[in-house]
């Protein structure tokens, strides 16, 4: 009918064409509406009203055979009753999904399992009761798709695998649920049960709570967890409360977390005492919270995997906090741990608005040239941020040789304790597997011309005391209405420059509060490598001029 319409010699008649819609195009917008729904979901999905294992294609067609989809059709017969729209919120109400986070236990279904039989028709034994309750719940909350990582992903298909694990974060960001299923948390549990269940310690679950929008929490037996039947346990104080304390996760990012290579530290120690069953899923199941995208490749052992993580943040980001640890380093660069357990500890928190830095700034403006202190910040302003290259690690650093080292007796007998002495700084106590000879200023060695101890430089610093200096300006008393106003002969400086001079005597002064030092040892090839420690070496400047050697240095 309409194509005879658009054929017809008689132009009123194709301009009244023009006021109809014909089927195509309706389907057209719906297929674009679909494509713009299933862009951030998973690739397989379960269609819980069937059971049925559907991949993307299998989804389209499911849609269009539903009486929602043929009734948008034939609904939308002109340009006036034409509605983008409720074709919108039609396709997209059908295509939500919830997600299912839970520990694997035992023999979980799989891919091969639920290919060729629905869901429902699964052998009614535990563990694939746990995959069935989840489907029929999720249907009763009407949704018609849901996802389980135990049988929605080839894992024999390395390029769907990879695509997987990367997307894995989106996935859950953009569901319309998350279920999260406690099988070791027994039916009406007191407030607690979820910090001792073992869902709180496992890596990839991080982000299977931190990603969604809207999560619930189920006890063993399919009851709302403590008996809270709201829709969003995110909204709960009392479940939220449990899990910062289960997790050290805060009440704010818990409920507003975005991903990112923003507050690394953080990140990193909320990861650090989390377990995987696969090696490599230390640093895997971290891709998604960093927002980094990197090859997987199961085999190469999680040294390798925590190492390429680390380097693609710091490379990323110019954030030096993941170099803050003790212990033993990894293979893949000297400056990186062998292990996420490291970053427990929690990250140190320098202060520049404080009664002390006032205190340190103050002696510094008699004490420090004007000249010295603006050239130092200038020069440390201009320094270049961290980069990785072939496993090496150019880090910009305050750099102090070290003049003396002298070897003491330590109780533990398989560590080195040495006195050290370097240019500008106080004496250094130095705890370390390493063996080095001892050596002095007067009686040099070789070793000796090629040992460090450097202050990373991190240029967030400087950020952190510009605005520090705001908020000292905004807070500072006026002058007394009786001051005296300054003769002729005063010649104050200009208000920009007197903020730089200060914004400059603040950084000297947080130099010179004590900090944690590295160690490097100059190699053959000129390169340095960082030598572990279990134990900070701190250290403190002695002597301002020795803040003067400032360089990038490349480590092996």
């Amino acid at each position: 009918m309409l194509s005879k319409l658009e054929i017809s010699p008689d132009p009123p008649t194709r301009q009244l064409r023009q006021q109809y819609v014909s089927p195509s195009d309706t389907e057209d917008v719906i297929q674009r509406a679909i494509d713009k729904s299933l862009q951030n979901s998973p690739l397989r999905l379960i269609e819980t009203t069937t059971g049925c294992l559907c991949d993307r294609t299998e989804q389209k067609k499911a849609f269009k055979s539903t009486p929602d989809c043929k009734e948008l059709i034939s609904s939308m017969t002109t340009n006036a009753k034409f509605d983008h729209n409720r074709i919108a919120d039609v396709v997209q109400k059908y295509f939500q999904y919830a997600m299912l986070s839970h520990r694997w236990e035992g023999e979980e279904p799989l891919l091969r399992d639920v290919q060729n039989q629905p869901v429902y028709n699964l052998e009614s034994v535990y563990p694939a009761t746990k995959l069935q309750s989840f489907c029929e719940f999720t249907r009763g909350a009407g949704y018609n798709w849901a996802w389980s990582d135990t049988c929605c992903i080839d894992k024999t298909n390395s390029v769907e695998l990879q695509e997987s694990l990367t997307s894995m974060f989106v996935w859950y960001r953009y569901s319309s649920l998350t279920v999260v299923y406690l099988s070791d948390v027994p039916p009406s549990s007191k407030p607690g049960a979820l910090a001792k269940s073992a869902w709180s310690t496992r890596g990839w679950t991080l982000q299977e709570f931190l990603a969604p929008r809207v999560i619930r929490f189920f006890a063993r037996d399919w009851t709302p967890y403590l008996n809270d039947g709201s829709p969003n346990h995110k909204e709960s104080a009392v479940i939220m409360q449990e899990l910062e304390d289960a997790t050290g996760v805060t009440a704010q990012a818990l409920t507003g977390f975005r991903p990112g290579t923003a507050e690394v530290r953080q990140k990193l120690h909320w990861a650090s005492t989390r377990v995987t069953t696969v090696q490599e899923d230390v640093a895997y199941s971290l891709f998604g919270i960093f927002d980094v995208t990197l090859p997987v490749i199961y085999g190469e052992k999680k040294r390798k995997a925590l190492g390429r993580l680390l380097e693609a943040i710091v490379s990323r980001s110019g954030d030096i906090t993941a170099l803050d640890w003790k212990g033993q380093s990894s293979e893949y660069n000297s400056c990186l741990p062998a292990d996420i357990a490291v970053y427990e500890a929690p990250a140190r928190a320098p202060s520049f608005v404080s009664r002390e830095m006032e205190t340190l700034v103050s002696g510094l403006r008699s004490s420090v040239t004007a000249d010295l202190t603006l050239a130092l910040y200038d020069k440390l302003d201009r320094q270049p941020p961290p980069r990785f290259a072939n496993h090496r690690l150019t880090l910009p650093c305050l750099v102090f040789p070290l003049t003396a080292l002298a070897k003491r007796t330590a109780s533990d007998s398989q560590s080195n304790v040495y006195s050290a002495t370097a240019g500008g700084l106080e004496e250094i106590q130095i705890t370390t597997a390493d063996h080095f000879s001892p050596f002095s200023s007067s009686r040099p060695s070789r070793l000796g011309r090629g040992m460090l101890l450097v202050r990373p430089w991190n240029r967030d610093i400087l950020g952190a005391i510009n605005v520090a200096s705001d908020v000292q300006n905004a807070v500072a008393a006026p002058p007394p209405s009786n001051a005296i106003p300054p003769g002729p002969a005063s010649q104050p400086s200009p208000e920009f420059d007197a903020r730089e001079l200060r914004e400059a005597s603040m950084l000297i002064a947080h130099l010179k509060q004590r900090f944690a030092a590295l160690l490097l040892v100059r190699e053959r090839g000129g390169e340095y490598r960082r030598v572990a420690s279990d134990h900070d070496i701190i250290a403190q400047v002695r002597d301002v001029s020795g803040l003067a050697d400032i360089r990038s240095i490349e480590i092996l």
